[in-house]
């Protein structure tokens, strides 16, 4: 029955005037659709008490913070003082706006300080403010913590990057015998993993479900294959999903992307087909996933089959991300027009990586006209962008024009633009290894540059020739080899050649793409000295073992790292 229908029923018998009465339809009511219908029952309420302004506080938390926080108000005007629930309620609505409203010193006026339920909840409002040092003052003077309490210190550490802290205190956690870990907290530990691309820490994570006996359910699977994707591990991703007893599409979805930016471009395509003969419909996730392997392994054909079912297969329209995809796909092949007619034919306004993705195929196929017209498009919907004049630029340098090559960079200082530094990342235990292209500030750069000047003349014997070309500068030959020489990569792998005497795989995380005489160089290193090695970049895992790649050179130079920002 109807919180209309109710209601008249109870007009009808005269029931309306019962507070009682309203109240369970109040209940009933306290949910979206039925918000108004919700106010119009609390105003026929002649005296409403605590229990019944928290009902109202909390339906409207969710979708109406603005609201409840109005309430809350109205409430301590009206005299009704709150309990330990309405405050979690109200702490919820403030974060959602990021805003305090004085509560905490509220909290201690009415005596909840040692309240865990409204502690907890002041935790999770502190954590989602971004203000972590106030969040860990009331974690500690907590004088009760559960399990809650926990979680929502872990999952503030994590929501605001404090990836290894929030490690730190699940290690400290496992010391109090009281508190165990829950599935909701593992996950958020598998997202804090994944974020930092650390495959040693995710095993650990994941030994410890395995030694707890944990269900491997849908959630916490998918969550693990999601991390050992991230960890350049797609392997171990494979063995978790065909070890999961039940999936969802989300499960198959996470495997499909992840075999996608590992270059194994086939095997995504099948898994997209085998997950419709399971009778799974996709998503848009599924489509971006499936999609973007075929960006990546050239298939054009099965791209557009792919696109086209979108809407004749599933009635659906696709979106800003799939047009992407596409965009993407056609550029990589050098069908730039193709990739410019269908950025037109778009139902919606191209968004500025849509035509940044465009930007980037000009200049990897060097299409002058084009890239300036895209670049004219890119200038009235996003003209702060440091990398479309850099882009630009480079199409410029390509073409020797090496005046208007200057002019965008004079323009990029007037408008007040900075370049963003290109950077790697390699761990060395605990200890995370950061190099940036031709910078002296790490403590061991000297000795590396000097491995790296020697690993260079080596790899030159067996056939590596620094690739000149895309340094677009009108520079003498040697300069440019110079210019080459200390990029970010090449320092970060050289250091671990250095410092790792074993046979592990050295994982390398980046955070623009990786250029073409840095996958060569590391190809001839992955083959002189027998080692795998992975370079996570900005939009993929390259796999390098025994000379060769996975992504198979695809295209390789349009995974440009932008030369002038390393």
């Amino acid at each position: 029955m109807s919180t209309n229908s109710t209601l008249a029923r109870l007009i009808k018998t005269g029931h309306h005037n019962r507070t009682k009465s309203l109240r369970r339809l109040l209940l009933l009511a306290a949910e979206p659709k039925s918000s108004h219908h919700a106010l119009s029952l609390f105003q026929l309420m002649p005296y409403p008490r605590t229990f019944d302004w928290n009902i109202l506080i909390r339906a409207h938390a969710h979708f109406s913070p603005s609201t409840s926080i109005s309430l809350f108000s109205t409430m301590r005007l009206n005299g009704v003082i709150p309990d330990h629930f309405t405050l979690p309620f109200v702490l919820k609505a403030c974060a959602s706006l990021r805003i305090e409203k004085g509560l905490h010193s509220l909290v201690l006026k009415l005596g909840f300080c040692n309240d865990t339920f409204v502690q907890n909840a002041m935790i999770s409002f502190y954590g989602s403010c971004g203000s972590v040092d106030r969040a860990l003052k009331v974690f500690d003077e907590s004088p009760a913590k559960d399990l809650v309490s926990w979680s929502s210190m872990i999952a503030c550490y994590v929501n605001n990057a404090f990836e290894y802290e929030a490690l730190a205190l699940f290690q400290k956690m496992q010391l109090t015998d009281s508190i165990k870990p829950d599935e909701i907290m593992l996950i958020t530990l598998l997202s804090a993993i994944r974020s930092l691309g650390d495959l040693e820490l995710g095993k650990w994570v994941h030994k410890f479900i395995e030694r707890k006996a944990f269900e491997l359910s849908v959630r916490l699977g998918t969550a693990l294959i999601e991390m050992y994707s991230r960890c350049a591990s797609i392997d171990d991703s494979i063995k978790v999903f065909d070890e999961m007893p039940v999936r969802n599409i989300f499960t198959w979805s996470a495997l499909i992307n992840g075999l996608a930016v590992h270059g194994r471009t086939r095997k995504a395509v099948e898994l997209f087909y085998k997950m419709k003969e399971n009778g799974f419909q996709p998503d848009f996730v599924t489509f971006n996933g499936v999609l973007v392997a075929c960006s990546h392994g050239g298939l054009i054909e099965e791209g557009f089959r792919v696109f086209n079912s979108i809407k004749n297969e599933y009635n659906m329209e696709p979106k800003l991300e799939q047009y992407g995809c596409m965009v993407d796909l056609l550029g990589r092949a050098g069908l730039l027009y193709e990739a410019f007619e269908l950025v037109n034919r778009m139902p919606a306004d191209p968004s500025p990586i849509i035509w940044r993705t465009l930007l980037g195929a000009c200049v990897n196929h060097k299409n002058l006209l084009l890239a300036e017209k895209v670049g004219e498009k890119l200038q009235e919907v996003d003209p702060s962008h440091d990398g479309d004049y850099v882009l630009l630029s480079n199409v410029y340098g390509g073409k020797d024009k090496w005046v208007e090559k200057e002019r965008v960079l004079n323009l990029m200082g007037e408008n007040r633009i900075s370049k963003r530094p290109g950077y790697s990342l390699i761990t060395m235990g605990s200890v995370v290894e950061k190099f940036i292209a031709g910078d002296d500030s790490h403590p061991q750069s000297e000795e590396i540059k000097t491995f790296l000047a020697s690993l260079i003349e080596r790899l030159r014997v067996v056939g590596y020739s620094p690739v000149k070309s895309i340094v677009l500068f009108d520079v003498e030959e040697e300069e440019k080899e110079h210019n080459l020489m200390y990029h970010s990569e090449k320092m970060a792998v050289a250091f671990a050649l250095l410092k790792f005497k074993d046979n592990r795989t050295i994982r390398v995380m980046k955070n623009i793409r990786i250029c073409c005489d840095c996958h060569s160089f590391i190809k001839h290193v992955s083959n002189a000295f027998n080692r795998e090695i992975i370079i996570r970049d900005r939009n993929r895992f390259h796999h390098f073992s025994k000379g060769s790649c996975s992504c198979r050179d695809y295209w390789i130079c349009l995974e440009h790292s932008l030369v002038t920002l390393l």
